[in-house]
């Protein structure tokens, strides 16, 4: 089992302490230095990560492949058959699954309390919307200034997040 599965929601992101974000930032800048100087590794090679979503492809699950798949993990895209109203061992089921398939799951559209479920379950972190623009990740990559684009600062944050959680 991972040591990390709790949930990384946007509402315990936005509580982040000052040395949780501090950290998070100084790892974006030095991927944000590798991309710059044409350096970036796969840091992620053999990681097999799970996107668990409701909606049709949009721009942050395009954002979340491209974060991880740049540092060379593999994404899985997924439907979600669950909902709040579903079975708490057909969620307990579905989570232990999820954490034998990948070292991570990002859940986009999802209700918060069954993703809650899911990571109380799964043994592998899972993110609630990390790669969506309401999520912290999108605040803290204005702090990463004007060398690279706003799109390309929200992809290092969410990178580095990645590679804190499961790298």
């Amino acid at each position: 089992m991972h040591p990390s599965n709790t949930v990384r929601s946007p509402e315990a992101e936005r509580q982040l302490s000052p040395l949780g974000a501090a950290s998070l930032l100084s790892r974006a800048r030095i991927l944000q230095r590798a991309a710059l100087g044409g350096t970036t590794r796969p840091l992620l090679r053999g990681k097999n990560l799970g996107l668990l979503c409701e909606a049709q492809p949009d721009e942050a699950q395009a954002l979340f492949r491209l974060a991880a798949e740049e540092l060379g993990a593999h994404v899985a895209v997924m439907r979600s058959s669950l909902s709040a109203s579903s079975p708490l061992q057909e969620v307990q089921h579905t989570a232990r699954m999820l954490g034998k398939l990948y070292e991570a799951v990002e859940c986009q559209g999802l209700d918060p309390g069954l993703v809650q479920r899911i990571a109380e379950h799964a043994g592998v972190p899972v993110f609630d919307g990390a790669a969506m623009k309401a999520h912290a990740a999108d605040q803290l990559s204005e702090l990463l200034g004007e060398a690279t684009s706003r799109a390309d600062n929200r992809r290092f944050i969410l990178q580095a997040l990645l590679l804190e959680s499961i790298g």
